[in-house]
């Protein structure tokens, strides 16, 4: 059994993906906020792009954790 149950936002059901992605979009957006800072989005041929693969990877690692 895994460690995925639904969960309750005021007395509604959410899949546990959901938030998941939720808290991935906030990490991503505090990654992408330091980059922009350091200027590492200039050296990058495609920036949305690297953007969402960043969250894509955030996303993949967070499930993994919840998944222990």
């Amino acid at each position: 059994m895994t460690g995925f149950v639904e969960v309750n936002l005021f007395g509604v059901y959410v899949a546990p993906i959901s938030v998941i992605m939720v808290v991935a979009w906030v990490v991503t957006i505090g990654l992408r906020r330091i980059a922009v800072g350091l200027d590492v989005l200039r050296y990058v041929w495609h920036p949305p792009a690297f953007v969402s693969a960043v969250f894509i990877i955030v996303l993949r690692s967070i499930t993994l954790f919840v998944a222990r």
